[in-house]
């Protein structure tokens, strides 16, 4: 099978900082820009629009100062315009040597936008053209709305090729400025142009305003395109442009007559570092780089994994720099805890982990997030309970206003007698442990002394993290600790609270 070369060229710097509200500072452009040409290997990026400010000037220097010095500079393209040299001079200040000159691709856009006929358009083009050529810059041309071109002035369109065919460009460049196009016309009429210009190089520039980029640039390769432009995010104007990490993995996994350089192992870093220095937050289920594309939630996948990796597929994690994750929450089964087990090298009799899995289950219905990291305390949670429970807090309301001393009402059963106390203290806390005092003294009973108090909560975690108490007590006995876990620090606290009054109760 003959196998084609394609040319992936990234635009993020460009067309995707037109995603609305994103700006990247200069430092951010050279840092994405070095990630982009030598960790991912793109083949080329789209920088800057010339003449848009100061501050670009500044950031697309920055780029063509290390470019150079890195054998680079070829490799670095700026979007132009027809404005009888002023594109030009910005890119010799700048110290680019490839610009991507903007054209109309669509008899619309030409005698309603510009008000030209098609032979003073050209005439302009081919003076820019000419103009570049003299300052050793080279050349590569949008046909703007391109899409809406063929379907509705093709004519137009060929006459357009046709003379574009008689100039020095290196790359004509098909976009699809509206994300109309369906799979099927990207396919024929990439075909059409590439049958009757076979020696010539056409990239495709999909948008996804109907959710069809990465389909629309499988059937534009199909067809013939000898290149595309992709962004990472999928960032861009409106619905934003193909996405990278989709594109590449669709190219690998279902097109083995194509063959294209990108470091896909690269695509999740270079994802996280757009989406930090962007604000754009990745979906959760975008496909290869959001965080639940890798996770598993159904206890049966994880039990399928175990056996013979039945839920796996092409699309492994590794080939990304991720790792499988086997989320834990209300769906959780055994096989899906083990898994998280076993990563943190912990084992569990069955009976055990039988508790463990009905307590994350538990927690899962309260809709509370649970991670890999919560799984030793959920454990020393759960197995903590090695005493016969004659206790039971039954219900419980905390209050605290400003100005006023925080206060708690308690309802408490004791060996099958129930009592309430309401009183207040220094802290929600202590509210609480003053009211149960007031129980003990009723029933003569003497309270465990409060020795030490510890709170802590999963590495890595956020506000919403379950929260860990740890709490040292001294009784005639000695002393002993009790753990309570909650995603609200008090509450963790009475959990472990009523475990000290299980044990101390005969």
């Amino acid at each position: 099978m003959a196998v084609k070369r394609i040319e992936i060229m990234d635009t993020t710097l460009r067309d995707g900082e037109q995603t609305s509200s994103v700006s990247f500072s200069a430092s951010e452009k050279l840092t994405i820009a070095k990630l982009l040409l030598e960790e991912l290997k793109v083949d080329r990026i789209e920088i800057a629009s010339a003449r848009v400010s100061e501050g670009e000037l500044q950031a697309v220097k920055d780029v063509t100062n290390w470019a150079s010095k890195n054998n680079h500079l070829q490799a670095v393209e700026v979007l132009t315009f027809v404005d009888k040299g002023v594109s030009i001079n910005w890119m010799l200040e700048a110290g680019a040597q490839v610009q991507n000159l903007l054209t109309k691709g669509s008899l619309n856009h030409l005698t309603h936008q510009l008000k030209k006929t098609p032979n003073q358009h050209f005439s302009e083009i081919k003076e820019n053209i000419a103009l570049a050529e003299k300052h050793g810059i080279s050349t590569n041309v949008y046909l703007e709305d391109w899409s809406n071109g063929m379907r509705n002035s093709k004519a137009y369109v060929f006459e357009f090729l046709e003379f574009l065919s008689t100039q020095p460009v290196k790359r004509i460049m098909l976009p699809d400025t509206l994300g109309v196009l369906t799979p099927q016309e990207s396919y024929n009429f990439i075909k059409e142009i590439k049958d009757l210009y076979p020696n010539l190089h056409f990239d495709f520039h999909a948008h996804n305003d109907y959710d069809l980029g990465v389909s629309n640039i499988m059937e534009g390769l199909k067809a013939g395109a000898d290149g595309l432009h992709l962004t990472v995010n999928g960032m861009g104007e409106r619905a934003g442009n193909a996405p990278m990490a989709s594109s590449v993995a669709v190219i690998n996994d279902f097109m083995p007559d194509i063959e294209i350089g990108v470091n896909e192992t690269f695509l999740f870093t270079i994802s996280k570092l757009v989406e930090t220095f962007s604000g754009v937050m990745i979906p959760s289920n975008k496909p290869v780089v959001g965080a639940n594309v890798f996770t598993q939630t159904a206890g049966i996948h994880a039990d399928g994994d175990n056996k013979n990796n039945l839920y796996f597929s092409e699309l492994m994690p590794e080939r990304f720099g991720r790792t499988r994750q086997y989320a834990l929450g209300k769906s959780s089964g055994k096989a899906n805890i083990q898994k998280n087990l076993q990563e943190l090298g912990l084992q569990l009799n069955d009976e055990d982990l039988k508790k463990v899995t009905q307590r994350i289950i538990e927690l899962g219905d309260k809709k509370q997030v649970v991670t890999k990291e919560d799984l030793p305390y959920i454990i020393s949670d759960v197995l903590d309970r090695t005493y016969e429970e004659k206790v039971t807090v039954n219900s419980y309301v905390l209050t605290h206003s400003k100005g006023l001393k925080p206060s708690t009402t308690v309802s408490i059963t004791i060996n099958n007698e129930t009592f309430e106390e309401s009183s207040q203290g220094d802290g929600q806390f202590d509210a609480f442990m003053n009211a149960i005092k007031r129980v003990f003294k009723k029933k003569k009973l003497e309270l465990a002394a409060l020795i030490d108090y510890a709170v802590r909560i999963p590495p890595g975690s956020n506000s919403d993290a379950l929260c860990e108490t740890i709490i040292t007590w001294r009784n005639s006995g000695g002393e002993f600790k009790t753990r309570g876990l909650d995603s609200d620090q008090t509450v963790s606290a009475i959990k472990a609270t009523e475990k000290m009054l299980n044990i101390i109760v005969s």
